[in-house]
């Protein structure tokens, strides 16, 4: 069945570092967590994916890992990382692309920003893309979800980020997001949305 179909459901599509988990921090700059004992999951993050649940979503974490291709990060390292998180939280899929990108010989479709992630995971759960959500705080994030046509919401960590393109809206956590989606199905038009006050 073709993701657009008329039975397609809607799915939020999550950014794991940054979104889900805090990052670590070496040296002033932010890394992933290299294993378990450094994976904390960001405060109201359990909260927020409850209520987006209960809104009807699928939940689908798509999460580039690209220290496993440039060989400074083990696989099983992250495997049990989304072994763990899968029992924490009510998420139905953990996409992850493990390739280093292309700058270390290692191209691939489904690195953020490309959409290959959620492409694949709509043809595998028949989610309806433009009723769906890309939710990150990286510039990757939000081209990956305009480029799959998802709605798009950068949490603003006020990092400086420097985006390509606009997202839809921001908020300054996955609960605030959380907040701005649930407003937007009760007003029925995404065009009434507010942004997230800071």
């Amino acid at each position: 069945m073709h993701p657009q179909a008329a039975t397609a459901r809607r799915a939020i599509f999550l950014d794991r570092d940054g979104v889900i988990n805090r990052p670590v921090v070496r040296s002033g700059k932010r890394y992933p967590p290299s294993s378990l004992a450094e994976f904390e999951i960001l405060p109201g993050v359990a909260e927020a994916c409850q209520d987006l649940k209960g809104l009807g979503f699928l939940l689908v974490v798509a999460t580039n890992q690209p220290d496993v291709g440039r060989g400074t990060l083990s696989r099983d390292s992250v495997e049990s990382i989304h072994r763990w998180l899968l029992l924490q939280l009510p998420i139905d899929r953990v996409m992850t692309c493990y390739h280093g990108g292309a700058e270390y010989g290692d191209p691939c479709h489904c690195r953020k920003p490309q959409a290959g992630m959620l492409l694949e995971a709509a043809e595998a759960l028949k989610i309806d893309l433009a009723k769906s959500f890309m939710i990150g705080d990286r510039w990757r994030d939000v081209e990956c979800g305009l480029s799959a046509g998802c709605k798009t919401i950068f949490i603003d960590w006020g990092y400086e980020e420097k985006l390509k393109r606009d997202p839809h809206f921001r908020a300054r956590d996955l609960l605030g997001a959380a907040r701005l989606i649930k407003e937007s199905l009760s007003l029925g038009s995404e065009s009434d949305w507010l942004e997230d006050p800071f």
